[in-house]
């Protein structure tokens, strides 16, 4: 797949293998992993690093296959509160420091290039999720309003 803001080619990486069912080899049930998340998203993890913890140190591969729902869905039902979705809110924080370098450093003309196609993702991020209802209709982006809601 090529990469959005270049005309190259993106890097290949290692992909996943292709499964339908859960592993034989994983040792916890269903039910054990879902409390496994559900305890993890209030100690204030994030979905990410939720599922990291539990590959790493638990042995799961994958939530989706284990327990029948994603990290997000299963964070949701245990009660955890989602005030904006993870990928906007790193690429909220990485638009905040990108401006905290500009005020620092404003002749940085190749930064100021990134900021820009940074915040040209939000917005298109902001866009899909009024559409699919994960954030209301009136919130709209801004770089003020990033730097209070991330730092």
């Amino acid at each position: 797949m090529a990469r959005m803001h270049a005309r190259r080619r993106g890097s290949s990486s290692s992909t996943r293998p292709l499964r339908s069912s859960n592993p034989e080899w994983v040792q916890l049930s269903p039910e054990e992993v879902t409390k496994l998340v559900a305890k993890m998203s209030k100690e204030g993890l994030s979905s990410s690093q939720i599922g990291a913890r539990l590959r790493d140190q638990y042995g799961v591969p994958s939530v989706k296959l284990s327990a029948g729902k994603s990290v997000v869905k299963i964070m949701k039902e245990s009660g955890a509160k989602m005030e904006f979705p993870e990928d906007l809110r790193n690429l909220m924080h990485r638009a905040v420091r990108l401006s905290g370098h500009l005020t620092v450093k404003p002749k940085d003309l190749h930064n100021r290039r990134r900021l820009q196609l940074v915040e040209a993702k939000v917005r298109r991020l902001v866009k899909y999720y009024h559409r699919t209802g994960a954030l209301a209709k009136d919130w709209t982006y801004s770089l003020e309003s990033a730097k209070l809601l991330v730092e």
